[in-house]
C-alpha cells in the first residue's frame, strides 16, 4: 500500500478540532491520484458497502454484480435458499461469471468456459487433458464476505473492523413501524457525475444549500427544524413536512435521510425507500446509483406516487449535479484550499470528514 506523500508530510490535517474550530479537508485531496487510491485501499475495501436489497434476489440463480474499489463482484442465490458472495473472477485468466445458460446452479466464465458450482468450487474446465501438476481444489471462486440487515445486503473485501450490525446500531428502531425488509425493488438509475466522490458526498450532508439549489424541496420542508445528528458511523438528517401537500402524500410524515460511512444513503418514508451509492471512478469523476422500492408497487403505481416520486427526485438530483461539478472545479482552481463549517447546518459533513480522517491516520500509522 502507497501512503500519499502528502498525507505523510501534512500530520497537521489530521487535527480533531471541534466543529467551532474546525478546517475543511484541503482541496487537494479531492483531485490527488495518490489519495484517490488510497481511499480505494483504506477505505472501500475495508468498509461494509452496499451491494443489493434480498428482493432482487428472490430465485434459484439469481445473481447480481457489483463493483467495490474496483474489484468485481457478483451474489448469487443458491438452490438452498442461501445468498454467496464472490469476487466475479475467473481462476483462469480473470475472466467474468455468469449463471450458465440452462442451470440455475453453474456459473461459467464468459471468456473460456471454466465452470464452477455456487459454492465456489470448480467444476469443468475445457480442454485441459494436456495439464500437468493441476488441482481444481486450488482454483476455487474467492469468497467475498456478506452481511445482512434488515433486507438489505452488505460485502466487505477486507476483514477487520465494526460488524455491520453495529455500524447501523439503532436504525431500525429509529425508523420504526417502517421496515425496509418487506419493500418491492421497482427501478435502477445511474448518473455519471464530473466530481470526486466526496463532493457529492458531502453535499448529501448537509441542508445549508436547500433554500438556493432546491427552491422546490425548501418549500416541502420544514427547513426551520431540519436536524442533523451524528452518531458512530452514520449520520441521520430529518425534517418535517410543511403540510400533507407533498409528493410522497404521506400523513404526519416525517423524511429520514441517513447516511452510512463511506458512501451510502437511506432516504426513508413510510412505504418508500430511495437509496444511493456513491462509487468512486477517478478523482473528479464517480456513479451514483438510485435504486427505489416500495410496499406496495401496483397501488403506488395507481395513486401516482412512484410516477411523482421519481419524478421529483430526478430534478433534484440535477439541480444536486449541477452545483457539484461547479464544486469541483472551484476546489481545483487557485483560489480554495480550505474552509470552515457552520455549526447549525454542516455537522454531517464535519461528522463525515472527520471518520475520513481518522481512517487515514490508522492506515498510515498501522
Amino acid at each position: 500500500m502507497n501512503i500519499p506523500s502528502l498525507l505523510v508530510n501534512h500530520p497537521e490535517e489530521f487535527n480533531q478540532p471541534p466543529i467551532e474550530q474546525a478546517f475543511t479537508i484541503p482541496s487537494s485531496w479531492y483531485h490527488n491520484h495518490e489519495v484517490f487510491d488510497f481511499e480505494r485501499e483504506v477505505v472501500f475495501a475495508r468498509n461494509w458497502q452496499y451491494v443489493c436489497h434480498t428482493d432482487q434476489l428472490k430465485d434459484t440463480g439469481d445473481v447480481v454484480h457489483a463493483l467495490i474499489a474496483g474489484n468485481p463482484i457478483l451474489l448469487i442465490k443458491t438452490k438452498e435458499g442461501d445468498i454467496r458472495g464472490y469476487f466475479n473472477v475467473c481462476k483462469h485468466r480473470g475472466g467474468p461469471l455468469a449463471v450458465k445458460k440452462g442451470t440455475t446452479t453453474v456459473l461459467q466464465c464468459q471468456y473460456h468456459g471454466w465452470t464452477y458450482l455456487t459454492d465456489g468450487s470448480l467444476r469443468g474446465v475445457p480442454d485441459w487433458n494436456l495439464v500437468e501438476l493441476f488441482d481444481e481444489k486450488d482454483f476455487g471462486l474467492e469468497p467475498v464476505e456478506l452481511s445482512f440487515w434488515d433486507g438489505l445486503i452488505f460485502a466487505r473485501l477486507t476483514s477487520g473492523g465494526p460488524e455491520l450490525l453495529k455500524t447501523v446500531e439503532g436504525i431500525t428502531n429509529r425508523i420504526s413501524p417502517i421496515s425496509m425488509k418487506n419493500l418491492q425493488f421497482y427501478k435502477e438509475d445511474v448518473y455519471d457525475i464530473n466530481c470526486n466522490w466526496k463532493v457529492y458526498v458531502d453535499n448529501y450532508l448537509e441542508g445549508y444549500h436547500i433554500p438556493i439549489v432546491h427552491p422546490e424541496l425548501a418549500n416541502m420542508l420544514d427547513y426551520k427544524e431540519y436536524t442533523t445528528e451524528a452518531h458512530s458511523m452514520y449520520s441521520l438528517q430529518h425534517s418535517p413536512f410543511k403540510s400533507l401537500d407533498n409528493v410522497y402524500q404521506v400523513e404526519n410524515g416525517e423524511a429520514f435521510y441517513y447516511f452510512l460511512f463511506p458512501n451510502m444513503m437511506l432516504n426513508i418514508l413510510p412505504g418508500r425507500l430511495q437509496m444511493n451509492l456513491v462509487e468512486p471512478v477517478s478523482t473528479n469523476n464517480c456513479k451514483v446509483y438510485f435504486w427505489y422500492f416500495y410496499d406496495d408497487i401496483e397501488a403506488k403505481e395507481k395513486a401516482g406516487i412512484i410516477k411523482g416520486d421519481i419524478e421529483y427526485s430526478e430534478v433534484i438530483q440535477h439541480e444536486d449535479i449541477e452545483i457539484c461539478e461547479a464544486v469541483q472545479r472551484g476546489l481545483q482552481s487557485k483560489a480554495y484550499d480550505k474552509g470552515r463549517f457552520s455549526v447549525k447546518r454542516e455537522l454531517g459533513v464535519y461528522h463525515f470528514q472527520s471518520l475520513l480522517k481518522k481512517q487515514f491516520q490508522f492506515a498510515i500509522q498501522k
